[in-house]
This record gives C-alpha cells, structure tokens and sequence, in this order.
C-alpha cells in the first residue's frame, strides 16, 4: 500500500459518507442508500445495516455504540443488536433538511451540519451538541460538510461545498466559535471540497467531489500534496490503522451517468492508501443520551 489508492472494499455507495476508525474497524455510511458499513481490514470483509432514514454521520460512544446523524434528527446506533433508536429532532420545522457529516472535537462535543436535501436552498446549518444542550453556531449553508479540528482544539475547519469554500474559526475552550475568515478556495474546474480531516501535523485533507482528488492543506493553506483517485467523487477521509498512518476514503456514484460509470467501475467503492504523516485519535461523544 502506497500513496496510490487502492479499492479495499468496491460495495458500489451511492452516497458513500462519514468514515470512522473506531476499535480496529473502518465505519462510514451510504446516505442514499440507508446503509451503516463496517469494514475490518484484518479480514478484508464487511458488514451492513439497514438505516430508518438517510444516516450522514456517525461518532462513537464509549458504551461502543454510536450517535448517528440522519434526516429526521439523531438517534443511538447499537451495532450488536442492529437497532437504531430515535433520541430528538433537529430541525423540525425544516422537512426538506437533513442531517449532513459530523465530527467530535477532542473534548467530546459533537459538531453537525445540516442542508437541503435538494441542494439548492442555503437553509444549512451548523451545530453543537454537548451534554443535554444543542445549539446553533453557524448559518446559511447550502451544503455543509465537516467539521474537522486542529490538533490542539484551538481551530475549528468547517466546509461550504457549494461555494467551494472551507472556512477556520476560533473554537474557545467554552465551545464558542469566533473570527470566522477563509482558509482555502477550490479553483473552478477542480471539484468540490467535501469531507475534511486534519493530521498530527495540523495539516488538512479534503476530499473533492468531481475533482477525482484528495488535497492536503498546510495551516497557512498552502497546497503541500494532491492524490489522485481512479473515481471522480471523493466524498471524505478518515485515518486509521495502529499507527493511524492509513487513509480511508469514501466515495460516490451519485451523479454519474451510465457512461461515466461504466468509465468508472470503482465508483462508490472504499479506498485506502498510506500517508507520512499519522491523524489523530478519535474521540468519543459526550452527549447526554436518554
């Protein structure tokens, strides 16, 4: 395994979304499809679930379930039993919304985004969920994607997909947001910035949906690296492995038409490939859950 990335599991998601490593497995969703798979490279093989509605996100708790992000609000995922409970709406006065990517920052709270399922209205937006509270922070998204966190907690990254912007904010230590300012612009012509992640050197990585890509930030945002993908949507990456120097991706056919994926057979499918540099630890959720 090297910077190439290779197809480790060609399962074909529509919207493939929100890879995890958590205890030795890779976990992200099918959006469109209403799935939750588990990928285990140890064996190669993998496992799925069927989801109540279309699931964006998901963050492990430390009981080793998970709290999912779907359109119709949040609930508790317990693998071992496959069940998916309702815990409380998030927008329900917005039924054209749904739940998008999320991520914990290293204290635990939990940061989500919202959008229009069509794609076209800016109704998205951005929250924390911390203990019992849940909270807006950020608005008028047409597709949010992320967030993702600096190393030391101190920068919160959040992406808006359709204005090819991903934006840094201050994250206080209370949880506050402030100095909102760009950090990076995708040119026209090269896709659009997905799902980010951040490495231990503070580095980010977005993927590019349509740009047939993955890109690697420095702080000062700075383009340092490019990975090229044999498939056009790159929707997210997460990194994984025992030294954490393993990078997954996620990808999509959505959008593509007959041609285009008979041009690209892999579409959909989990890559991998290895980085120089290891991510950071996952952190868990700590929400308070009924």
């Amino acid at each position: 395994m090297g910077l190439k990335p290779d197809c480790v599991w060609p399962l074909g998601c529509e919207l493939g979304e929100g890879p995890v490593w958590w205890r030795d497995a890779l976990w992200f969703t099918d959006i469109k499809q209403r799935r939750v798979h588990r990928f285990d490279p140890e064996s190669g093989k993998g496992d799925s679930w069927a989801t109540p509605s279309e699931v964006g996100f998901l963050v492990p708790l430390e009981s080793g379930q998970f709290l999912v992000g779907a359109k119709t609000g949040l609930y508790r995922f317990d693998p071992a039993a496959g069940t998916f409970s309702f815990l409380r709406a998030v927008e329900p006065g917005r039924p054209s919304n749904r739940l998008n990517d999320g991520a914990t920052d290293p204290k635990g709270r939990l940061w989500f985004g919202s959008m229009d399922d069509t794609e076209k209205q800016p109704s998205g937006m951005l929250y924390r969920f911390y203990g019992e509270s849940l909270a807006p922070m950020d608005s008028g998204y047409v597709i949010t994607n992320g967030p993702a966190f600096s190393p030391d907690g101190k920068i919160l990254y959040h992406t808006d997909t359709v204005e090819k912007r991903i934006y840094a904010f201050d994250l206080r230590d209370d949880g506050s947001l402030a100095n909102k300012r760009l950090f990076v612009t995708i040119e026209d012509g090269a896709g659009y910035p997905d799902g980010p992640a951040v490495d231990s050197e503070g580095c980010l990585w977005t993927g590019l949906f349509g740009g047939w890509s993955a890109r690697r930030y420095a702080p000062d945002g700075r383009l340092l690296e490019k990975i090229a993908f044999p498939v056009a949507n790159i929707t997210k990456l997460a990194f994984g492995g025992p030294d954490l120097t393993t990078v997954y991706a996620t990808t999509a056919r959505k959008g593509l038409e007959a041609g285009a994926l008979a041009q690209q057979p892999l579409a959909g499918g989990l890559f991998r490939f290895r980085s120089k540099v290891a991510g950071q630890p996952q952190s868990c959720a700590s929400v308070a859950l009924a």
